[in-house]
Protein backbone atom coordinates (compact mmCIF):
# COMPACT_ATOMS: atom_id res chain seq x y z
CA UNK A 1 0.00 0.00 0.00
CA UNK A 2 0.95 3.84 -1.11
CA UNK A 3 -1.05 5.16 1.75
CA UNK A 4 -2.44 4.04 5.22
CA UNK A 5 -5.02 0.96 4.57
CA UNK A 6 -6.96 2.46 7.02
CA UNK A 7 -7.41 5.88 5.33
CA UNK A 8 -8.02 4.32 1.81
CA UNK A 9 -10.97 2.41 3.00
CA UNK A 10 -12.23 5.52 4.43
CA UNK A 11 -12.17 7.61 1.30
CA UNK A 12 -13.52 4.72 -0.77
CA UNK A 13 -16.44 4.11 1.83
CA UNK A 14 -17.36 7.76 1.14
CA UNK A 15 -18.00 6.58 -2.32
CA UNK A 16 -21.63 6.04 -4.19
CA UNK A 17 -22.95 2.42 -6.02
CA UNK A 18 -21.45 2.08 -9.19
CA UNK A 19 -24.42 1.60 -12.18
CA UNK A 20 -25.17 -1.95 -12.21
CA UNK A 21 -23.64 -3.04 -15.63
CA UNK A 22 -20.20 -1.59 -13.91
CA UNK A 23 -20.84 -3.06 -10.45
CA UNK A 24 -21.27 -6.67 -11.68
CA UNK A 25 -18.33 -6.77 -13.74
CA UNK A 26 -16.54 -5.35 -10.96
CA UNK A 27 -17.99 -7.96 -8.86
CA UNK A 28 -16.94 -11.09 -12.06
CA UNK A 29 -13.82 -9.02 -12.55
CA UNK A 30 -13.00 -9.55 -8.26
CA UNK A 31 -14.04 -12.81 -7.84
CA UNK A 32 -12.01 -14.11 -10.73
CA UNK A 33 -8.91 -12.01 -9.77
CA UNK A 34 -8.62 -9.82 -12.92
CA UNK A 35 -7.03 -6.47 -12.20
CA UNK A 36 -9.15 -4.02 -12.87
CA UNK A 37 -8.92 -0.04 -11.78
CA UNK A 38 -8.69 0.35 -7.75
CA UNK A 39 -11.79 2.49 -6.16
CA UNK A 40 -9.43 5.36 -5.64
CA UNK A 41 -8.37 5.39 -9.31
CA UNK A 42 -12.19 4.99 -10.24
CA UNK A 43 -12.93 8.03 -8.06
CA UNK A 44 -10.22 10.18 -9.76
CA UNK A 45 -11.15 9.25 -13.13
CA UNK A 46 -15.11 10.57 -12.47
CA UNK A 47 -13.50 13.89 -11.58
CA UNK A 48 -11.43 14.30 -14.56
CA UNK A 49 -13.88 13.28 -17.36
CA UNK A 50 -16.57 15.24 -15.58
CA UNK A 51 -14.62 18.55 -15.07
CA UNK A 52 -12.83 18.12 -18.81
CA UNK A 53 -15.74 16.43 -20.88
CA UNK A 54 -13.90 14.46 -23.31
CA UNK A 55 -15.06 14.06 -26.85
CA UNK A 56 -12.17 11.71 -28.74
CA UNK A 57 -10.54 9.41 -25.67
CA UNK A 58 -7.76 6.90 -26.18
CA UNK A 59 -7.15 4.00 -24.01
CA UNK A 60 -4.05 2.38 -24.09
CA UNK A 61 -4.43 -1.46 -22.16
CA UNK A 62 -8.09 -2.53 -21.96
CA UNK A 63 -7.95 -5.77 -20.16
CA UNK A 64 -11.46 -7.15 -20.46
CA UNK A 65 -13.20 -3.88 -20.55
CA UNK A 66 -14.04 -2.55 -17.09
CA UNK A 67 -12.66 0.34 -17.72
CA UNK A 68 -13.31 1.09 -21.36
CA UNK A 69 -16.98 1.07 -19.74
CA UNK A 70 -16.65 3.14 -16.67
CA UNK A 71 -15.20 6.18 -19.00
CA UNK A 72 -17.76 5.24 -21.30
CA UNK A 73 -20.36 5.91 -18.89
CA UNK A 74 -18.94 8.60 -16.87
CA UNK A 75 -18.27 10.85 -20.84
CA UNK A 76 -20.45 13.01 -22.15
CA UNK A 77 -23.16 11.43 -24.63
CA UNK A 78 -21.35 10.59 -27.95
CA UNK A 79 -17.81 10.80 -26.98
CA UNK A 80 -15.81 8.19 -28.82
CA UNK A 81 -13.52 5.60 -27.18
CA UNK A 82 -10.46 3.72 -28.92
CA UNK A 83 -9.13 1.27 -26.63
CA UNK A 84 -6.43 -1.27 -27.56
CA UNK A 85 -5.17 -4.62 -26.15
CA UNK A 86 -2.78 -7.19 -27.00
CA UNK A 87 -3.67 -10.40 -24.95
CA UNK A 88 -5.93 -13.19 -26.06
CA UNK A 89 -7.35 -14.28 -23.08
CA UNK A 90 -8.24 -10.52 -22.02
CA UNK A 91 -9.82 -9.90 -25.44
CA UNK A 92 -12.11 -13.13 -25.59
CA UNK A 93 -13.99 -11.32 -22.90
CA UNK A 94 -13.35 -7.56 -23.82
CA UNK A 95 -15.24 -8.48 -27.64
CA UNK A 96 -18.17 -9.98 -25.82
CA UNK A 97 -18.11 -7.15 -22.73
CA UNK A 98 -17.72 -4.39 -25.41
CA UNK A 99 -19.90 -5.97 -28.74
CA UNK A 100 -22.94 -3.72 -28.39
CA UNK A 101 -21.16 -0.23 -27.43
CA UNK A 102 -20.95 1.45 -30.75
CA UNK A 103 -18.81 4.70 -29.47
CA UNK A 104 -16.06 1.91 -28.76
CA UNK A 105 -13.84 0.78 -30.59
CA UNK A 106 -11.79 -2.32 -29.93
CA UNK A 107 -8.50 -2.26 -31.22
CA UNK A 108 -6.64 -5.82 -31.17
CA UNK A 109 -2.66 -6.33 -31.31
CA UNK A 110 0.59 -4.86 -29.88
CA UNK A 111 0.20 -1.50 -28.23
CA UNK A 112 3.20 -0.07 -29.34
CA UNK A 113 2.65 -1.36 -32.94
CA UNK A 114 -0.99 0.08 -33.21
CA UNK A 115 -0.06 3.60 -31.51
CA UNK A 116 2.48 3.82 -34.28
CA UNK A 117 -0.31 3.14 -37.09
CA UNK A 118 -2.47 5.59 -35.14
CA UNK A 119 -0.25 8.48 -34.80
CA UNK A 120 0.85 7.99 -38.68
CA UNK A 121 -3.13 8.13 -39.71
CA UNK A 122 -4.85 9.60 -37.46
CA UNK A 123 -6.17 12.82 -37.85
CA UNK A 124 -7.93 14.25 -35.15
CA UNK A 125 -5.75 14.76 -31.51
CA UNK A 126 -7.25 12.50 -28.16
CA UNK A 127 -8.34 15.00 -26.00
CA UNK A 128 -7.88 12.50 -23.23
CA UNK A 129 -5.33 9.63 -23.03
CA UNK A 130 -5.40 6.77 -20.38
CA UNK A 131 -2.33 4.61 -19.96
CA UNK A 132 -2.82 1.61 -18.20
CA UNK A 133 -0.83 -1.24 -20.00
CA UNK A 134 3.09 -2.73 -20.19
CA UNK A 135 4.46 -0.82 -17.50
CA UNK A 136 7.84 -1.54 -18.84
CA UNK A 137 6.83 -0.02 -22.04
CA UNK A 138 5.39 3.36 -21.00
CA UNK A 139 8.64 5.45 -22.33
CA UNK A 140 7.95 3.88 -25.42
CA UNK A 141 4.48 4.48 -25.88
CA UNK A 142 5.24 7.72 -24.59
CA UNK A 143 6.86 8.90 -28.11
CA UNK A 144 3.40 8.03 -29.92
CA UNK A 145 1.68 9.68 -27.24
CA UNK A 146 3.19 13.08 -28.08
CA UNK A 147 2.19 13.02 -31.78
CA UNK A 148 -1.40 11.84 -30.62
CA UNK A 149 -2.51 14.17 -27.80
CA UNK A 150 -4.62 17.07 -28.57
CA UNK A 151 -2.90 20.65 -27.72
CA UNK A 152 -5.40 20.70 -24.66
CA UNK A 153 -5.43 17.15 -23.93
CA UNK A 154 -4.59 15.59 -20.80
CA UNK A 155 -2.35 11.89 -20.27
CA UNK A 156 -3.78 9.64 -17.28
CA UNK A 157 -1.03 7.08 -16.34
CA UNK A 158 -2.01 4.43 -14.14
CA UNK A 159 -0.13 2.58 -11.45
CA UNK A 160 3.14 4.46 -11.71
CA UNK A 161 4.65 4.18 -8.52
CA UNK A 162 4.91 0.44 -8.11
CA UNK A 163 3.73 -0.02 -4.80
CA UNK A 164 6.17 2.19 -3.56
CA UNK A 165 9.08 0.48 -4.44
CA UNK A 166 9.72 3.11 -7.20
CA UNK A 167 10.88 5.20 -4.27
CA UNK A 168 13.79 2.19 -3.11
CA UNK A 169 17.30 2.06 -4.81
CA UNK A 170 17.41 -0.22 -7.38
CA UNK A 171 19.57 -2.48 -5.57
CA UNK A 172 16.87 -3.23 -2.98
CA UNK A 173 14.71 -4.09 -6.01
CA UNK A 174 14.95 -7.93 -6.71
CA UNK A 175 16.95 -8.44 -9.89
CA UNK A 176 13.89 -9.59 -12.29
CA UNK A 177 12.22 -6.42 -11.38
CA UNK A 178 15.15 -4.19 -11.82
CA UNK A 179 14.52 -3.22 -15.55
CA UNK A 180 10.80 -2.12 -14.92
CA UNK A 181 11.73 -0.45 -12.00
CA UNK A 182 14.26 1.50 -13.79
CA UNK A 183 11.83 2.22 -16.89
CA UNK A 184 9.54 2.93 -15.07
CA UNK A 185 11.97 5.93 -13.35
CA UNK A 186 13.31 7.03 -16.49
CA UNK A 187 9.67 7.45 -17.59
CA UNK A 188 8.50 9.88 -14.71
CA UNK A 189 11.52 11.95 -15.14
CA UNK A 190 10.60 12.17 -18.56
CA UNK A 191 7.77 13.18 -18.15
CA UNK A 192 8.33 15.56 -15.21
CA UNK A 193 11.43 17.01 -17.16
CA UNK A 194 10.41 17.71 -20.75
CA UNK A 195 8.37 20.29 -22.46
CA UNK A 196 5.48 18.95 -23.50
CA UNK A 197 4.05 18.64 -20.55
CA UNK A 198 3.23 19.87 -17.07
CA UNK A 199 2.56 16.89 -14.98
CA UNK A 200 1.83 16.01 -11.33
CA UNK A 201 2.23 12.21 -9.78
CA UNK A 202 -0.52 11.47 -7.14
CA UNK A 203 -0.10 8.82 -4.60
CA UNK A 204 -3.84 7.68 -5.57
CA UNK A 205 -4.37 3.85 -5.84
CA UNK A 206 -0.99 2.57 -7.45
CA UNK A 207 0.33 6.16 -8.11
CA UNK A 208 -0.78 7.89 -10.84
CA UNK A 209 0.27 10.67 -12.99
CA UNK A 210 -1.12 13.70 -14.57
CA UNK A 211 0.02 15.10 -17.92
CA UNK A 212 -1.23 18.45 -19.40
CA UNK A 213 -0.38 18.71 -22.71
CA UNK A 214 1.55 22.54 -23.50
CA UNK A 215 1.70 21.55 -27.25
CA UNK A 216 0.45 18.53 -28.99
CA UNK A 217 -1.69 18.40 -32.29
CA UNK A 218 -4.62 21.03 -32.13
CA UNK A 219 -8.38 19.61 -32.06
Amino acid sequence: MIINEHIEDYINSLEGDLPEELAKLEKWALENKVPIIRKSMQSLLIFLLEERKPRNILEIGTAVGFSTLFIEHFSPKGAKITTMEKVEMRLKEARKILKDHPDITLIEGDALEQLELLSRNHTEGYDFIFLDAAKGQYLSFLQHIRKLISKSGILVTDNVLLEGSIAESKFSIERRDRTIHKRMRDFLYELKHCDDFETVILPVGDGVALSLAKGGRPL
